[in-house]
């Protein structure tokens, strides 16, 4: 098991990529069209799919990895490039703001777009991979799942509370959180790069 600082630095690292609070008007975006009922359909598929998804990479990305013949250092160089276009991108944004959202009247939409590639996309997957893989322990994997449970949790709040967030939140509270995790995650990813570059080239670090 890892030391505490490094779950938070994960727990901080999944918060930011998942972005719960910069997803509330991509939701209420593609949920306009939809009755009250379907809108908590929606809402509780998409908070179960984000959950399934990252368990699935905690719990099986390394074989997935092993089958592709992937060291794990190469996906964390990648998954840290990955980690940083996104901070970057976050530090600029206005949100998410993806092209041409389009009104829903059933509940698919919360595997593509929302779950897939919004929420649980190749960013959050790389996060859980990188860290699922620096301890075989048992504690080590429940922390990891207590780390994605307490994101699916920060995600059910804010689908919780949608008419709250449409009546206080404003536009500029919304960017001003998504651009401090951007910064948060763009340093989180230079450790990740960092990492992946000392495992690749071990020779470059002797001495």
């Amino acid at each position: 098991m890892l030391e505490i600082t490094e779950y938070s630095k994960f727990l901080i690292s999944l918060l930011a990529i998942v972005d719960p609070l910069g997803a509330v008007p991509v939701f209420i975006a593609l949920t306009v069209h939809q009755s009250d009922e379907q809108q908590g359909k929606t809402a509780r598929l998409t908070i179960i799919s984000v959950f399934a998804a990252l368990m699935v990479a905690l719990l099986l990305g390394e074989w997935i990895l092993w089958a592709f013949g992937i060291s794990i250092d190469a996906f964390r160089c990648a998954g840290g490039i990955i980690l940083l276009l996104m901070g970057l991108t976050m530090l600029q944004s206005r949100g998410h703001s993806p092209e041409d959202i389009e009104a829903a009247q059933d509940e698919t939409i919360a595997l593509v777009p929302l779950t897939m590639p919004l929420l649980a996309g190749p960013g959050a997957m790389s996060a859980v991979i990188v860290y699922a893989h620096q301890s075989n322990s048992m504690l080590h994997y429940i922390a990891i799942t207590g780390c994605i449970l307490l994101v699916s949790s920060s995600l059910w709040l804010c689908f919780r509370f949608l008419s709250w967030f449409r009546q206080h939140l404003s536009k500029r509270s919304i960017v001003m959180s998504t651009r401090v995790m951007g910064l948060l995650l763009a340093a989180i990813a230079v450790e990740f790069i960092a990492g992946g570059i000392k495992g690749l080239f071990p020779q470059l670090f002797i001495g």
